[in-house]
C-alpha cells in the first residue's frame, strides 16, 4: 500500500532563506538598522513569521511590546508578500521527485509554518503546486509546529490516519515525533543540530533519493 507523504516546505522543498532574509533586512533598513547575516536569519527560520521576527527583534536590541511586535510582524508579512520567491529555488531533486511521486500514487500534502496564502504563492511561484492535495498552514489552526494537529489534519484532509513526514529540522522531527508518524530528514536544510541527535527514521541529501527510500519501506 502506498504511502501518504506530508512535507515541510522551507529548508526541505525549498531554499527560501535568501527572500526571508532579504525581507528581514528590508524592515530593518526602515529601521536604519544595520542587516543581519544570512547564517544569522537561517538561525531563526522554522517556527513561523511572529516568532522570526521576535528572534530578529531580541537579535538588534528592539524592545518587545506586543504592540511593537505586530507591527513589525505586520511589515514583514507585507513586504514578503510581494516577492515571496523572487530569490528561492527548488532544492535539489525535489521538482523530478514530486512529479514521480505523483505518478507512483503518493497522496501528498504541505504541512508547514509558513502562512496559508503564502505558501500558496510560493508553491505557484516555483510551479509545484499541482503535486498537493492539501496544503496546511501556520494559519490554518490555532497552533503551529510542532503541536501535532498541523500534522494531523494534514492526514486527516488526505483521508488517512498515518504519514511519512518530511522536514529538515528539530521542529519537523518533534512534530512527528508528536504526532506518532515517522520522519524522513532532508539534511541539507536548516537544521541546528546533528543528524543523529534529530534520529530520523531516514536521512537524505538529494530528493533523487526519496523514492527509492520509500520502496524500500513500503508493505
Amino acid at each position: 500500500m502506498k504511502k501518504n507523504l506530508v512535507f515541510d516546505l522551507d529548508g526541505t522543498l525549498i531554499e527560501s532563506a535568501p527572500d526571508i532574509h532579504d525581507t528581514a533586512n528590508r524592515v530593518l533598513a526602515d529601521l536604519n538598522l544595520a542587516p543581519l547575516s544570512m547564517e544569522t536569519v537561517i538561525g531563526f527560520i522554522g517556527n513561523g513569521v511572529p516568532k522570526l521576527v521576535e528572534r530578529v527583534m531580541a537579535e538588534v536590541g528592539i524592545a518587545f511590546t506586543n504592540k511593537r511586535h505586530d507591527e513589525l510582524v505586520g511589515i514583514f508579512s507585507t513586504y514578503y508578500a510581494v516577492n515571496p520567491a523572487t530569490l528561492s529555488y527548488l532544492n535539489k531533486g525535489a521538482q523530478k521527485s514530486l512529479s514521480d511521486l505523483q505518478k507512483a500514487g503518493y497522496k501528498m500534502a504541505i504541512c508547514t509554518n509558513k502562512p496559508y496564502d503564502l505558501t500558496l504563492q510560493v508553491l505557484r511561484c516555483l510551479n509545484i503546486e499541482q503535486y498537493f492535495d492539501v496544503v496546511i498552514g501556520g494559519d490554518s489552526l490555532a497552533v503551529k509546529k510542532p503541536d501535532p494537529a498541523p500534522l494531523q489534519k494534514a492526514m486527516e484532509l488526505l483521508g488517512e490516519k498515518m504519514c511519512i513526514y518530511i522536514g529538515d529540522s528539530e521542529v519537523d522531527a518533534q512534530t512527528a515525533q508528536n504526532a506518532g508518524q515517522p520522519f524522513y530528514l532532508f539534511t541539507d536544510g536548516y537544521r541546528k543540530t546533528s543528524v543523529k541527535e534529530i534520529n530520523p527514521d531516514a536521512a537524505f541529501d538529494d530528493f533523487a533519493m526519496l523514492q527509492n527510500l520509500l520502496e524500500n519501506t513500503d508493505t
